[in-house]
């Protein structure tokens, strides 16, 4: 599985600290392979690659945790380009 899509970055929460995801289309959405609907990706977003899992949300959502590193000093809201690869379990 490999993709890429634009997404709109968003915090999970509503108090400081809370985490910046992005949701992942349906079409790309890894199945799940791991405990607790994770699945583990090759994220690249905006030319900042590192290695993390996907997860299923209770709302059925894929969702990408968007680090502040990767988000180059984006805030929700706002859009960036995600590629995902398939890593092997």
């Amino acid at each position: 599985m490999e993709g890429q899509f634009r997404g709109k970055l968003f915090l999970y929460g509503a108090e400081k600290g809370s985490w910046t995801f992005v949701a992942v289309p349906k079409r790309l959405a890894p199945p799940v392979t791991h405990s607790w609907g994770r699945t583990p990706v090759q994220a690249t977003i905006d030319g900042y690659s590192w290695a993390t899992s996907v997860w299923r949300g209770k709302d059925g959502r894929t969702l990408l945790a968007v680090p502040k590193a990767a988000r180059q000093g984006k805030e929700a809201g706002e859009l960036v380009t995600v590629r995902l690869v398939l890593r092997e379990p």
